[in-house]
């Protein structure tokens, strides 16, 4: 009976080493099931730098084993593309979408020709919302203004300096456009999205530092040229605006003046002088008609005798340039404007003159309106 115990016991343990053998040859007949080991950046040079996130857009490699008949990968709700010549058994470069989440899982799931699929903890960094700069800084209450930046994902609001919220008009990726409110205040805005919260560097109605305004004007040259606030096309109070017809080389006064006739010839902080390239020089301008001729001399410091080389040392600013009737703000590195200054140019505790002429080649039919010329820091503080 014990023999017979024996022989019995002996075909189980066979027929089950025969099971795991046939088990074990199955799976390597198929590759195995797929294994994650980890994520990493594409670099060669950085192949030790492991990820467990990546940006938008970012191109990761998914090392692991028995990848080969990979299908498909998704990121939350959001499928990436795959290339079939970029999937290994080993491993697989994808790119993680572009595209918004609806529902954000942080899981990365790999999808197999078998119908197998595999989960893998992984995180989309969805950029908190960038803000590059307003078309106008300057616009009126009840007006659309346009945002330009990055990562402007709906649901989000457009916060003002003093706490009002603007109406949201249109909104894709890189740009948005809100209804200025009625109690929006000077100063930096702040946009918040579902994945952050930026205030800008730049603030809307810029009025710190101001040079050339006409509320009220002063200054040597422009007065005749002054519009009131009254005007349709007023987006600050009063403003320029000269109607005329420009010659080649014809010396044609716009605004300034020498120190002593400008109200605000002490509005550049000394920091600006002595760091310039942390500093932007803006104002805002609408060519009624296009700026296709001649040429604008910008010269800030000493104006009248000794007077720097007029004809060498201004910051020139060229055309073309055409807004097509609409206010925009221009910006202009000061280190730029002032590359060129030799004569009389350092800190001035009486103040700092300044010139805006017409001066150059070509003819030019002008109606060009302009307004809050300033120099202003390029990071809000």
């Amino acid at each position: 009976m014990k023999s017979l115990n024996k022989v019995l016991l002996l075909l189980l343990l066979a027929i089950g080493v025969a099971g795991v053998l046939q088990s074990c040859k199955k799976d390597d007949d198929e590759g195995g099931r797929p294994v994650i080991n980890y994520v990493r950046i594409t670099r060669p040079e950085s192949s030790d730098s492991l990820l467990v996130g990546a940006a938008q857009g970012q191109l990761i490699a998914v090392v692991g084993n028995n990848l080969k008949n990979a299908v498909a990968v998704w990121f939350n709700d959001q499928q990436a593309m795959l290339t079939p010549t970029y999937i290994t058994n080993t491993s697989l470069l994808v790119s993680v979408p572009s595209q918004i989440p609806m529902e954000v899982t942080n899981k990365m799931k790999i999808y197999f020709k078998n119908g197998d699929s595999l989960l893998h903890n992984f995180e989309v960094q969805i950029g908190e919302p960038v803000l590059n700069s307003m078309v106008s800084e300057y616009v009126n209450a009840g007006n659309v203004a346009t945002i330009k930046g990055n990562f402007f994902y709906a649901p989000l609001t457009v916060t003002f300096t003093g706490g009002a919220t603007g109406e949201l008009v249109a909104v894709d990726d890189e740009e948005l456009q809100v209804r200025i409110p009625a109690n929006a205040q000077p100063g930096p805005i702040t946009v918040k999205t579902n994945f952050g919260e930026t205030k800008s560097d730049f603030w809307f109605r810029d009025n710190r530092n101001l040079l050339i305004t006409s509320d009220p004007w002063t200054g040597w040259w422009g007065q005749d040229m002054v519009v009131p606030g009254t005007s349709p096309l007023a987006i600050s109070g009063n403003f320029l605006r000269i109607t005329k017809n420009i010659g080649a080389w014809a010396w044609t006064e716009f605004a300034g003046g020498k120190e002593d006739a400008l109200a605000t010839s002490k509005n550049i902080p000394d920091d600006a002088v002595l760091n310039p390239d942390k500093y932007n020089m803006k104002f805002e301008v609408n060519t009624l008609k296009p700026y296709n001729g001649n040429r604008i001399k910008f010269m800030i410091g000493q104006v009248n005798s000794p007077d720097p080389n007029w004809d060498v040392e201004p910051y020139f600013w060229e055309p073309p340039f055409d807004t097509k009737g609409q206010w925009q703000t221009v910006v202009i590195p000061f280190n730029e404007v002032v590359a060129k200054y030799a004569t009389n140019w350092g800190v001035r505790p009486q103040g700092y003159g300044v010139k805006i002429w017409f001066h150059g080649p070509g003819a030019l039919d002008a109606d060009i309106a302009f307004d809050n010329l300033r120099v202003v820091p390029k990071v809000d503080k």
